[in-house]
């Protein structure tokens, strides 16, 4: 029962609720808001009396609908305080976001206006503030109460997509219903009112391959097994419409690109069966024979093939190799070919694809083959040596015209030309041999010597009689057998000291040998001595059977004073076939040694001197030849130190002595030309000239009566009267002075070195192209024109 009544009260408030709501939608918008009671009373429409808590101000939420373009202002709602007696005393205030601008009241009867038009995308409430206050004294009357207009929306913006057009790939061949992309669009109106802002996505292009989900914006694939090869793009225009897709809603659309990605789903294919090819003989290894390719219609790494060759009888003579770059397969020659042995040869080659996909296995064998035939053209050959190189002998000394060996070519074509042959003499400088043309025999035309080069090598030639331009060339060494021609020598200018006190059997140098030739005509070395002085009283040789030998003292105690040199003739004979001896000497010194056998001098005459003389005194004659040395430098650098220089030359006081005047004169006869006055020194005229020579130690006061006239224009007076300040002055050095003075006269035996009357003269040069140099040498081409010239313009 206590739930039963409970339920009676619930449906009794939502039916007062529901009454309430009717009542104020039938009012309009001046009942938005209702004055407050004072202990009164208000019946409602059921006849229930209605008690209310007393409070200064209660309204509803003020609302006002977007975009209202009347011609009046809206009116949004009334504000009315249960003081207010209608008698005018009391006045509203309102403030806040927009007042007095958006929105306006009546301050006598409380009615708000709103006066411009409202987005709400733009602002979707205003917070404003209301107050009564007495008209007269401004006295609050009731306390600031704030409330909100919301602006009400309506379905005026249509949806719109993020990007205006939208790039997706999918696989080829993928199932139906396989995820190509989402699109997504927004609409700016209020999602919480209405369905202004409910979407839904169709498809207005590109059925029927894709299809849209309605809700989600997510683009499937509609169709299995499409193909790129085909067809590799596709363009859809996706529609999102608001209003939950009715009639009436806005909608907006993007297009979508949708590209199909490759995979491997085509194996390649030759697009013939048999291929034809043809390769010269004359080809080299390495050499590109032909292409095949098969074709692929995948794309990337779906589409690369790889080329072998996997059957044939060229298996051996070609090989394949893979040009991604073009995917085509390169057939290149691996060995040498011969058409009088083979002309033809067939191979089989097969293409793969790189990369197979496990998910189209069953389409097939991804990989196809075809029959390549070779044919092989014959090439006019040069001449082929049977051998690549060749080593010949022959001995040394050999007779001029000595067969060394001979060398074999042939013409390899069916022609089987003539061969020619002939030595390349850039390895042959020296013509040491010759060759036979006809038949490749070489033979020697000078004698060789091992010693001098122990190896000949050279380059023959072969050339076809009638095809000169088909040549080939072998290498041909010739190695020069060694013949005992060489007798042993000393193997190095031996000389030998013995002591004065030497003794008996003291062995005092060990020689040895060499040999030029071959060490077969060389050691072993034989030693001995001549036999007419085998049995030598001073020496005796031992030879040690290694290629050495001992030389020793038979005798004891030599004499410097009665032979200091002796000469030992040594015979040294080779183990060749026939043996070479020669005889060597042997340079022997008689030395003054110590007890302990260590040298202290070989020469002869040091000997006679140290008879009379003792070391103290030869050691006082060096002493005395020191000393005098000595005494000599110091006189000399003493002697330099005292001697002064004739003139004193100061670094800061160099002065000239050369006085050049530039004025040239006419002779003695021309008196008009200039001014004798300017060859006079300006300080001359004081009566004083300052030598620049030297620096003076007095000054010198010249005599009077010596000096010219200032305007003198006697020139054999002035120059006697520097000719006498010179001769009288005492500061003037015991040496000449340079006197120079420009002045030039008529009458010179040599003649004058100006060329300025050359054309006047007889000469050989011709300076009439002066006359093309223009104004600037006008000058220079009337002085120096021809004759005939200067004679018409005298």
């Amino acid at each position: 029962p206590k739930m039963k009544e409970d339920s009676c009260l619930q449906a009794a408030l939502l039916c007062l609720g529901m009454l309430w709501y009717s009542h104020a939608l039938s009012t309009g918008p001046l009942t938005q808001s209702r004055p407050s009671l004072h202990g009164h009373h208000e019946k409602g429409k059921e006849g229930q009396v209605l008690h209310r808590s007393k409070r200064g101000w209660v309204w509803n939420q003020f609302f006002v609908i977007e975009e209202y373009t009347g011609p009046d202002p809206v009116l949004v709602g009334r504000l009315h305080s249960d003081i207010d007696s209608g008698d005018g005393n009391i006045k509203y205030i309102l403030s806040g976001e927009g007042a007095g601008i958006i929105f306006v009241i009546d301050d006598k009867s409380g009615n708000i206006h709103a006066t411009k038009t409202l987005d709400r995308e733009e602002r979707a409430q205003y917070t404003l503030t209301a107050q009564a206050v007495d008209r007269n004294t401004n006295r609050p009357l009731e306390p600031p109460s704030e409330f909100i207009v919301k602006v009400q929306d309506i379905n005026d913006n249509p949806p719109e997509f993020l990007h205006e057009n939208y790039h997706a790939n999918v696989p080829e061949r993928s199932n139906v219903g396989t995820s190509v992309i989402q699109v997504t669009a927004s609409d700016a109106d209020d999602p919480t009112y209405g369905n202004s802002a409910k979407l839904v996505y169709s498809i207005l292009e590109g059925q029927p391959y894709f299809s849209v989900e309605a809700q989600t914006g997510i683009i499937r694939t509609a169709l299995p097994n499409m193909d790129r090869e085909a067809k590799e793009e596709y363009h859809v225009v996706i529609q999102a419409k608001d209003m939950g897709g009715h009639m009436g809603g806005l909608s907006g659309t993007t297009k979508v690109t949708i590209t199909l990605t490759d995979v491997n789903d085509n194996p390649p294919k030759f697009p013939q069966s048999v291929y034809q090819m043809s390769v010269s003989e004359a080809a080299i290894p390495g050499e590109e024979v032909g292409r095949v390719k098969a074709k692929d219609p995948d794309i990337g790494e779906n589409g690369l093939v790889a080329y072998s060759i996997i059957d044939g009888d060229g298996m051996d003579m070609f090989e394949i190799t893979t040009d991604y770059e073009t995917q085509e397969g390169v057939i290149k020659l691996k060995k040498t070919l011969d058409y009088e042995t083979k002309k033809s040869y067939s191979l089989k080659v097969e293409a793969a694809n790189v990369h197979i996909d496990p998910k189209f296995i069953s389409n097939g064998p991804f990989k196809d083959t075809v029959t390549v035939k070779i044919a092989v053209e014959d090439a006019d050959e040069p001449p082929v040596f049977l051998k690549p190189g060749y080593i010949f002998e022959v001995q040394e000394n050999a007779a001029s015209g000595t067969v060394v060996g001979k060398v074999h070519a042939k013409d390899p074509d069916a022609a089987n030309s003539a061969i020619r042959y002939s030595i390349d003499r850039h390895t042959d400088l020296e013509r040491y041999f010759v060759i036979n043309a006809e038949d490749g025999n070489i033979k020697t035309i000078k004698a060789l010597d091992r010693e001098e080069i122990a190896w000949h090598n050279i380059s023959v030639f072969a050339v076809e009689v009638h095809k000169q331009h088909q040549e080939a060339k072998v290498p041909v060494s010739i190695r020069v057998v060694d013949v005992n021609d060489n007798a042993p020598t000393f193997a190095a200018a031996y000389e030998a000291f013995v002591c004065e006190n030497a003794r008996s059997n003291q062995q005092f140098i060990t020689i040895s040998a060499d040999d030029k030739d071959d060490s077969a005509n060389g050691p072993r070395f034989i030693f001995s001595l001549p036999p007419e002085i085998i049995h030598n009283p001073n020496f005796t040789l031992r030879d040690n059977r290694d290629n050495t030998a001992s030389v020793l003292v038979r005798r004891e105690g030599f004499s410097r004073q009665k032979q200091d040199l002796y000469l030992l003739p040594i015979v040294i004979s080779d183990g060749g076939l026939p043996p070479l001896s020669s005889t060597n000497t042997l340079t022997i010194r008689v030395c003054g040694c110590d007890s302990g056998g260590s040298l202290l001098s070989c020469n002869a005459e040091a000997f006679v001197l140290n008879a009379g003389l003792s070391t103290g005194a030869l050691i006082a004659i060096l002493a005395c030849i020191v000393i005098l040395l000595v005494i000599v430098v110091l006189f000399v650098t003493l002697k330099r130190q005292k001697k002064e220089p004739l003139i004193v030359f100061e670094e800061e006081d160099v002065r000239e002595n050369i006085i050049t005047y530039d004025d040239e004169g006419g002779g003695e006869e021309d008196t008009e030309a200039f001014d004798i006055a300017t060859l006079q020194n300006p300080d001359g005229i004081n009566g004083f000239i300052p030598r620049k020579d030297i620096k003076p130690e007095y000054q010198y006061m010249p005599r009077p009566g010596l000096r010219p006239a200032p305007n003198s224009v006697d020139v054999d007076d002035f120059i006697n009267t520097r000719i006498q300040e010179a001769d009288n002055d005492p500061t003037a050095p015991p040496y000449d002075s340079i006197q120079i003075y420009g002045y030039e006269g008529r009458g010179s035996v040599a003649g004058s070195l100006s060329s300025l009357e050359s054309a006047t003269t007889d000469s050989d040069l011709d300076y009439d192209y002066l006359q093309n140099w223009g104004p600037r040498f006008k000058k220079l081409a009337d002085l120096y024109g021809s004759k005939d010239t200067f004679d018409d313009d005298s």
